[in-house]
């Protein structure tokens, strides 16, 4: 099955409800889709009345052994208190399999938005982000992939260069401003940091707010800096950026060291992600829910705009990098 392509049509909610019932669930309600586009997702209730939520894995993204690596380290997490979203065990077995497909089940959880803008709940993030660190120095992921530029760089180029999504009018200023981009990172990437175990896609959108964080999907979870589980909750201009910064290393570290020559790293990294995101788009483009939700990857204007975003994040890349500010 070639991943690429893979389109999740034969997911049927019989299939699904098959799956659980070999584990002993009966579903006594529909099944509630929720928000994912690379896996599928589905929140239920069974016939006691308890909710739960079920996650198909996209098959060939993840090997068994990298998902059993996810698992193992939400378990380790769950072990040392931090809060990540718990897994049901099965027979001793959190990764199952119907049908061919990959699937894992959680209790469901309610809770609020993390609010990006609240010092205070930043300030606990912080916090447990430390202690979630503490956890993930402890040993590497063998498996899992490390952040480098040839995932999020290289391959997306080489993607870029064969795109029919890409206007032909618009392919030339794109790739050219792409080229400048990779090559702004490049002269900003450096290795020389500690790689570790991260959540690798902690933005306020996988965080929800029940009397503190609780940090939710792991799916991409893999080594690299520690950096890469902060920068994505900054927002504002660069002074909010800063208090933001500030607020949330204090407070990381209390559990762990926080390496402030990985600051260097934070405009590549939104470099890399950029790419990566486009990049992702595109290879899922097969899959009916994609252009379903985002019909504007076929626009001009989109293009127009991932180019001029491009160029102003290789603008980025030659200013100084963002500064922790005291906090005092």
């Amino acid at each position: 099955m070639n991943d690429n392509a893979f389109t999740f049509q034969t997911l049927h909610p019989d299939t699904i409800m098959d799956a659980l019932f070999e584990q002993g669930i009966r579903v006594d309600s529909g099944l509630t889709p929720l928000n994912s586009y690379e896996n599928r997702v589905y929140q239920f209730q069974d016939e006691d009345r308890r909710r739960f939520v079920v996650k198909f894995y996209r098959p060939e993204r993840w090997s068994v052994e990298q998902i059993q690596e996810e698992h193992q380290f939400a378990l380790e997490l769950i072990d040392d208190c931090v809060p990540v979203a718990s897994l049901l065990s099965f027979n001793d077995q959190t990764l199952l399999n119907h049908q061919g497909f990959r699937f894992a089940v959680f209790p469901s959880v309610g809770g609020r938005q993390f609010e990006a803008d609240n010092i205070d709940q930043m300030e606990a993030v912080g916090r447990y982000l430390g202690r979630m660190h503490q956890t993930g120095r402890k040993r590497p992921f063998v498996y899992r992939p490390t952040i480098g530029l040839e995932e999020y760089l290289i391959e997306p180029r080489k993607l870029f260069e064969n795109a029919s999504l890409i206007p032909s009018g618009l392919k030339a200023d794109f790739l050219k401003a792409t080229d400048a981009l990779i090559a702004a990172v490049g002269e900003r990437w450096h290795s020389g940091y500690t790689p570790l175990r991260l959540h690798g896609d902690c933005h306020a959108g996988n965080i929800l707010w029940r009397d503190g964080p609780l940090f939710v999907d792991l799916d991409d979870a893999r080594s690299g800096p520690a950096v890469q589980d902060l920068w994505m909750l900054l927002n504002g201009d660069k002074a909010e950026q800063r208090l933001q910064l500030a607020t949330i290393v204090e407070a990381y570290e209390e559990f762990s060291e926080f390496d402030t020559a990985e600051l260097d790293l934070i405009e590549p990294l939104r470099a890399m992600r950029l790419v990566y995101y486009l990049a992702w788009l595109m290879r899922r483009w097969a899959d009916p829910a994609f252009p379903k939700n985002f019909p504007w990857l076929t626009g001009e204007d989109y293009w127009q705009h991932q180019t001029a975003a491009f160029i102003e994040q290789t603008k980025a890349l030659q200013e100084p990098p963002l500064q922790l500010t005291p906090m005092y």
